[in-house]
């Protein structure tokens, strides 16, 4: 199934590409690699939920917002190819969580992204992770993500 199809059968649309915070670029092409800047759970350039998992975040709040990190890194990769049938391999994911000093389930946090990004891409979407636990991100988010893909 191509992966517009996917992305229609789970009901999810690409959001626009957010724009950057700093001095970055969204994401960046070397040969056939694309790698994202981090990308935080930004909705028409706003956080939905702010602080830290573990005091006011709860794991599947912050679940949610990986998948919002997902889908915005998801966006980034278009500035580059015509289409995400274009990805060959999700290569890695890196997932840092802003979280309370005790709370020791960042990996439950990536996850959220992680069976996000293979239910999009299957085999394709297997990839390697680090999900670190960090004492705070811009804008006060919860999560930011980054993602290294192989392309066509």
């Amino acid at each position: 199934m191509a992966i517009t199809e996917q992305l229609n059968a789970l009901g999810i649309q690409i959001p626009p590409v957010p724009q950057a915070l700093a001095a970055y670029i969204p994401s960046k092409r070397s040969g056939n690699l694309i790698f994202t800047s981090g990308q935080l759970p930004l909705v028409a350039g706003k956080l939905s939920k702010t602080g830290k998992v573990g005091k006011n975040i709860t794991l599947p709040e912050a679940q949610a917002e990986a998948k919002q990190c997902l889908l915005n890194a998801l966006a980034t990769l278009l500035l580059h190819i015509n289409s995400l049938d274009q990805v060959i391999s999700v290569v890695k994911l890196g997932v840092y969580v802003a979280c309370d000093e005790s709370f020791t389930e960042q990996h439950l946090v990536a996850n959220g992204a992680s069976e996000l990004v293979v239910q999009i891409f299957g085999e394709k979407g297997k990839h390697a992770r680090f999900a670190i636990g960090v004492s705070s991100l811009p804008l006060d988010a919860c999560v930011e993500l980054d993602m290294t893909v192989e392309v066509e």
